[in-house]
């Protein structure tokens, strides 16, 4: 998807009104590829929604995030991640199911992009401890560990600050 390379920029540059059009242009082919039966396109589809800034399209979002493919879930966790930056209200509105992704999704790679969005959100003391369990959890993947130890030390860092 070109067009949403041009929307990831457009928003970067701050072009409001141009990223506003582009959204409406291609709304319906977003929607549409969300809803695919092919992993792929709905992969594609999740990952626009973040490079377009799509914040209306929330809650289509959320249904990636419970997608039976990982590929479809760590899109949709790298759209969450971008949106949420500034948002962190998004990060607590699915906060329980991020710590399920978190703590058991089958895919390493979807449980790292989960704990990587929760470092958005408002600083838990539920979630510090889970990111804690994690890092301490020898069985664990080691890059999975480190994750959730440098997002647990931020978090703590956040709630000392508040």
């Amino acid at each position: 998807m070109t067009a949403a390379a041009e929307a990831a920029q457009l928003a970067q540059e701050g072009s409001e009104r141009e990223l506003a059009a582009l959204r409406t242009k291609w709304q319906d082919e977003i929607e549409g590829a969300a809803r695919s039966p092919d992993f792929r396109e709905r992969a594609l589809a999740y990952r626009a929604i973040g490079q377009f800034r799509y914040r209306q399209k929330l809650e289509l979002l959320r249904r990636g995030l419970e997608d039976e493919s990982p590929a479809s879930r760590g899109s949709a966790l790298l759209s969450l991640e971008l949106l949420s930056r500034d948002h962190p209200g998004d990060v607590n509105a699915d906060r329980s199911l991020l710590h399920s992704l978190a703590a058991s999704d089958p895919n390493a790679a979807v449980r790292r992009l989960a704990i990587l969005v929760l470092k958005n959100g408002s600083p838990h003391r539920d979630t510090i401890v889970m990111l804690e369990g994690i890092a301490d959890d020898d069985e664990a993947d080691r890059e999975l560990r480190e994750t959730a130890k440098r997002v647990a030390a931020l978090l703590t860092k956040k709630s000392r600050t508040r």
